[in-house]
This record gives C-alpha cells, structure tokens and sequence, in this order.
C-alpha cells in the first residue's frame, strides 16, 4: 500500500443542503490535488461517516491518509471525539498513516479570509 488520500471531516446535519458548501470545497480541494483522492467524511447525521470511508480507502489501496477537520474551531468533536475515532482506526489499520491537520478554522490564512468576507459586507452597495 503506497497510495495517498485525503479527508475532509465535517460534522453533518439532517439537511441535506448542509452539506453543499462542503462538497464545493471537496471539489476545490480535488482540483488543486488532481493527483489525490479527496473526499468528505462526517462526524456524525450523514454518509459516509469517517470510519467507513477509512475502510473504503484501505480496501482501495490507500496507506497515507490526510484527514483535515473543516470545524471553525477546535471544540470538543475535534479535540475529544476525532482523536478516539483515529485511534480506533489506527488499532484496526496499523499499517495505515494518518495525519490530522488542526481545525481549518484556527489557520490564519482561513480566519483573514473571513476577516475579508465580514469586512467586505459593509462596501457600500452601488
């Protein structure tokens, strides 16, 4: 197993429109990744959920995962309940790497873009 993926891992909700934003930044994400596996894992209220796309991956080949937690914050699903899910997925794949980015909303790349957003809604409109 040599192959590399990539998760994003969100939360879920019970609508399924939640879950729009997250696929266009799948897509965003696969498409400066062209060579990778991106794909989104849920927490909990949607499919897949993170370890049934795990075991999708291993059973595809997949020996490096990147799970990237798209939470504004690191709260209590990403300091407390994701590490268990990875260490249960860690003792069931030994062989598999997995890294875990911090909460894309801690990046200061991320928090200046919404910075920008926020200030941008007070341009005066035309």
């Amino acid at each position: 197993m040599t192959a590399r993926a990539m998760i994003l891992f969100a939360h879920g909700a019970r609508a399924a429109s939640w879950a729009a934003p997250f696929e266009r930044l799948r897509g965003l994400t696969q498409a400066r990744l062209p060579d990778l596996d991106v794909s989104l894992a849920f927490l909990e209220l949607m499919s897949p959920r993170l370890p049934e796309r795990v075991d999708q991956l291993v059973a595809q080949g997949v020996a490096d995962i990147a799970l990237v937690p798209v939470f504004l914050g690191q709260g209590g699903h990403v300091l407390r309940d994701l590490p268990l899910m990875v260490e249960e997925l860690k003792v069931k794949y030994p062989a598999l790497r997995i890294t875990v980015a911090t909460a894309v909303g801690e990046s200061p790349e991320v928090l200046n873009a919404m910075a920008d957003y926020c200030a941008a809604a007070l341009a005066p409109t035309p």
